[in-house]
């Protein structure tokens, strides 16, 4: 519906500027995450930096930035409270280690289990999380310290000044591709604001506004090189067991958001990430997090958005922004902290737009209701909840729908042969599901002595389907009736009990193919 990529060729001067845009962008999002967590401001800084720098160097998604996340700031609450910044930092890195190792087994091809019905609603569930995200821009703190809707002239010049950046985003475009938009768009609202001496709240308001009454006159984005320090905790059982539980957490939840977010913009760019390699980036980069003093994270869909919109598609466009936003925390915080909220949230409402994947409404106007029920859960989740948990779920619904329609698949024609024996000419795959509806196909009681089940057309795909065929042997058995089973393969015979002595065998004719069973452990 609407396609905000104007640009799909890697170049540096693409690279260099989107990266520019990225990491102002970037700011607000590290400092509140950071809050959200328990931490200093200056921690998510770090972690945004060295996500970005890290993963963008050696991951799997040219083009993907990563950093400091809500997703992953929630997880990491109840450890920073009741044990501590530095437990944290030993669990970033314990979750950095877990990850690399996943990496290095393969295990980031699974997510291609992920169906499409989920995907889509995990893409509109984040949009509707940072649409969401942007509206606290939109509170201010008043004299009794409580959050309170802007009104008056605040408010109008807020909303102007957002819908300014949105236009200028949008139709900027249509006259040149030479700089990004939503850059020219950050610096045409700056300077206006200041220039005019509007009434706008700035990026350091907002530090401020979330900072104790006594320290907010000190509040700054400055800050130092992060160092190296190993976490402060005991080398013991004890703090394996306090930081396990968040490490597995933070290892499943950050890899979960940063492969789904690789394959998005896969399909948005029309190329192909490497999902594990982009694993060990992220371990990698959570690891040096741990040690260097900052929380983690995991891949940024908003802040990718913006750099693929804005025209980054390379390894340089990551690399530019965490290394400018390194430069705004060294040299230039007093710049940073000049840029008007409005022209952050209008970046990140044409996000919003972008990322929400507008194709999802022909699903729910379709007549594949099962799709649009997924999508509508996983989305629900998505906001309500957590993102792990929404895609855990929506898998899990996805196999069970599958499994549902695929139950009644299975079907037999019959025939009566030369020799007079009744021939049940199978279609369909015999698993857990479709038991029930086999078992009815057949009538032991009333069938001709001799009875053929013809399984050409047909397969068994686990140990359901062995004993469904050892229970419909017994009741033929039972009859005092000849049963002959043919055209399974040799593998499904073995696993066969009572079953076994009815199959006739004919190496020219038996299919081959494996079976989900544990009798082969």
């Amino acid at each position: 519906m609407i396609d905000l990529i104007t640009n799909r060729d890697s170049n540096v001067k693409n690279d260099v500027l989107s990266g520019i845009t990225v990491a102002l962008a970037l700011v607000p999002e590290a400092v509140a995450f950071a809050f959200v967590a328990g931490v200093e401001p200056m921690v998510g800084l770090y972690a945004a930096f060295m996500m970005g720098l890290i993963t963008s160097a050696i991951g799997g998604r040219p083009g993907m930035i990563s950093g400091a996340t809500g997703a992953m700031a929630v997880v990491m609450v109840a450890l920073v409270a009741q044990h501590g910044i530095q437990y944290l930092f030993a669990a970033v890195i314990l979750a950095g280690i877990l990850q690399i190792l996943a990496g290095v087994f393969r295990l980031g091809k699974f997510i291609r289990l992920v169906p499409y019905p989920v995907m889509l609603g995990f893409v509109n569930g984040l949009a509707i999380v940072i649409f969401l995200a942007q509206l606290g821009q939109f509170k201010v703190v008043n004299e009794l310290g409580v959050q309170e809707w802007m009104q008056g002239s605040m408010l109008y010049w807020m909303l102007g000044l957002v819908a300014l950046t949105m236009a200028i985003i949008y139709f900027l475009p249509k006259l040149t591709t030479a700089v990004p938009a939503s850059l020219v768009a950050i610096v045409t609202v700056t300077l206006l604001v200041h220039g005019l001496d509007l009434e706008a709240r700035t990026v350091i308001d907002f530090v401020r506004g979330m900072l104790p009454e006594d320290q907010r006159a000190a509040a700054t984005l400055a800050g130092e090189l992060p160092s190296f320090n190993v976490p402060m905790v005991p080398l013991n059982m004890e703090t394996l067991y306090i930081i396990l539980p968040t490490a597995v957490i933070l290892c499943l939840v950050g890899l979960i958001e940063s492969l789904l977010t690789l394959s998005l913009i896969d399909e948005m760019t029309d190329t192909r990430g490497r999902g594990n390699k982009e694993c060990v980036g992220q371990g990698v980069a959570n690891t040096v997090n741990g040690f260097f003093g900052g929380m983690g994270g995991c891949a940024m869909i908003g802040q990718s958005m913006i750099n693929i919109n804005s025209g980054g598609r390379g390894r340089l466009s990551g690399i530019t922004a965490a290394l400018v936003l390194l430069g705004f925390i060294l040299f230039a915080a007093p710049l940073i902290e000049m840029i008007p909220l409005a022209a952050l949230v209008g970046v990140m409402f044409i996000v919003v737009i972008g990322t929400f994947e507008w194709a999802s409404f022909r699903i729910v106007r379709g007549v594949n209701k099962e799709d649009a029920f997924v999508l509508f859960l996983v989305t629900g989740i998505t906001v309500a909840a957590d993102l792990a948990i929404a895609v855990v779920v929506g898998v899990i619904v996805s196999a069970l729908v599958f499994a549902w329609k695929h139950a009644t698949h299975i079907s037999a024609k019959t025939h009566t042969d030369e020799d007079g024996w009744k021939v049940y000419d199978l279609e369909g795959p015999l698993f857990f599901g479709s038991v029930l509806h086999f078992r009815d196909l057949f009538d032991p009681q009333n069938d001709p002595q001799d009875v053929v089940i013809d399984f050409r057309e047909s397969r068994i795909w686990d140990s359901s389907g062995l004993d469904a065929i050892d229970g419909l042997a017994d009741k033929y058995k039972v009859q005092g009736k000849k049963l002959h089973i043919r055209h399974i393969s040799p593998e499904c015979s073995n696993l066969l009990t009572k079953a076994q002595d009815y199959v006739e065998m004919n190496v020219n004719e038996d299919p081959r193919y494996r079976i989900a069973s544990d009798k082969l452990g």
